[in-house]
């Protein structure tokens, strides 16, 4: 259906227009298929001079404007067609998706939404539906849209890789990994598609799995592509217990990510060492000492098994919502805005006044996180950088650093390939460097907020987990509950001795911090 309504729309392209101006109509649409933003422009702006009424001339130059990156003017341009064909399905679904590039998410589902109304069959528009709900965390909706989306065309090979991702953020990994097994059996190069076979974790490859990755790997691919496929075969090859090719093939594809990413050790040791700097001592009195004692923030270091920390106090029923919230930094960036200065300038000058407007600022954006309960917990793991702002600012909130195994935690970073961010973790010699911060940093939040920061060891919570529960639950200002101690052991594995030899320089560098 979707090639006929394309085809369709070819032919109503040239509807009322002269040879001429036909074929320059049909020239811009090769040209933008071709990547060849210049041309394509050029002739429809010519086509637009000669019929200003275009309505395919005014959809391709708002396609034009978001194969620039200018957002913005696309859903402007989108628009203008919309008034000139309001029940256009390719407009509404073209303009769905310039809004959601936007950040305008709200108008990019009504989009969305009606054009999968208008062309119930057309299954780019159902997958687009359901790709936007899915990256909003609406996951039913999101499976609705792609089961419909596979329903018009068993073929779309994205929308399959998408439902088996929403599936596994919904706990069905078996459907997940049948779907991400179906996509391999039609293209089985897809990079996408083992990678996140390889991160469902009750998947076992076997030696043909081991056969199909190198294969894949022989294929032209992306370099993205090629990372993933090599963190892959990493997890295919500790299947069969091949540590060392393992190692070799990990070695490969995070040396490749190192490359895409970029990561500069010496400006991130300098950033911890402003922040030492920074907050040498404890701040003024604030003007309210239990501003912010509903807030309890959970830090870490990524791969660390923070996870059981986060289900423990998300069990309990005083605890609101438990989130990685972004609000924290927003609120920094915000005051640095308005005062025209970085952080670390205007930071030093701050008052305990200034602190206390910037807590109850963060207070105000965090409202609903709440939800009627006495605390709420802000499990952004990044914020272990902020420890000695979100104190000065919340005095009475509470920090629990949930801290795991050096040499795990390190390791886990390093096989893991991560969906953004953490550039650190593609090297061995960055991740020891970031955990050296890490641990410095923590360690002065330790002896500079002794009665507010806790440091959180994951590994005695394994070996007492009843007093280690309490003992967490004490800290945040919160009775016993023994529906806490319901949670899933999910520290990192002593997956390092299996690599003996192999690790020893991460052990070296871990050793020397």
């Amino acid at each position: 259906m979707a090639v006929k309504l394309v085809h369709r729309l070819m032919q109503d392209r040239a509807a009322g227009l002269s040879p001429a101006v036909a074929q320059l109509l049909d020239e811009a649409a090769t040209a933008l298929t071709r990547n060849e933003l210049n041309a394509a422009e050029t002739n429809l702006l010519e086509v637009l001079t000669q019929v200003p009424d275009c309505v395919e001339a005014q959809r391709l130059r708002g396609l034009l404007m978001h194969l620039r990156g200018d957002y913005a003017q696309a859903v402007l341009l989108l628009r203008q067609a919309l008034a000139l064909s309001p029940e256009h399905a390719l407009i509404h679904m073209n303009l769905g998706i310039s809004q959601h590039a936007c950040g305008e998410v709200d108008a990019a589902l009504v989009s969305l939404q009606r054009a999968s109304k208008l062309a119930a069959d057309f299954a780019p528009a159902w997958f687009n539906l359901g790709r936007v709900l899915s990256m909003q965390g609406r996951p039913v909706g999101a499976v609705t849209a792609l089961h419909r989306t596979l329903d018009i065309d068993p073929d779309h090979v994205a929308a399959r890789v998408v439902l088996a991702e929403v599936q596994t953020r919904l706990g069905a990994l078996d459907l997940a990994s049948t779907n991400y097994r179906e996509v391999l059996r039609r293209q089985p190069g897809h990079a996408d598609a083992w990678i996140g076979l390889a991160n469902l974790p009750a998947v076992r490859f076997d030696k043909d799995d081991v056969v199909c990755l190198r294969q894949a790997l022989q294929m032209p691919q992306t370099p993205q592509a090629r990372v993933s496929l090599g963190f892959a075969l990493t997890r295919a090859l500790e299947d069969q217990a091949d540590y060392r090719a393992a190692f070799r093939a990990l070695y490969k594809a995070n040396a490749q990510m190192r490359r895409l990413m970029g990561w500069d050790a010496a400006a991130a040791r300098a950033k911890v060492s402003t922040m030492l700097d920074m907050f040498a001592a404890p701040m003024p009195d604030a003007p309210d000492a239990a501003l912010g004692e509903e807030v309890i923030f959970l830090v870490s270091l990524p791969q660390s098994g923070a996870d059981v920390t986060t289900q423990i106090l998300a069990r309990h029923p005083q605890v609101g919502a438990v989130d990685a919230l972004p609000d924290l930094q927003q609120v920094i960036s915000a005051e640095s805005a308005r005062c025209g200065q970085p952080f670390a300038q205007w930071a030093r000058t701050a008052t305990a006044t200034d602190w206390a407007r910037l807590g109850q600022d963060y207070l105000a954006r965090t409202a609903s996180a709440r939800a009627g309960k006495p605390r709420f917990v802000d499990a952004n793991p990044l914020n272990w950088r902020l420890v000695g702002a979100a104190l000065a600012m919340l005095p009475g909130a509470r920090v629990v650093n949930s801290r795991g195994d050096a040499l795990e935690t390190c390791f886990a970073c390093y096989r893991q390939l991560f969906a953004n961010g953490h550039e650190f973790s593609y090297d061995l010699d960055h991740i020891a460097s970031y955990w050296r911060d890490y641990d410095r940093l923590s360690r002065h939040w330790q002896r500079l907020f002794p009665q507010r920061f806790l440091e959180y060891a994951l590994e005695s919570l394994s070996a007492d987990p009843a007093v280690q529960v309490r003992r967490l639950l004490a800290f945040c200002g919160l009775d016993y509950d023994p529906a806490c101690l319901a949670f899933h052991h999910e520290l990192p594995s002593a997956r390092s001795a299996l690599y003996g030899r192999d690790l020893d320089r991460l052990k070296v560098l871990l050793g020397a911090a």
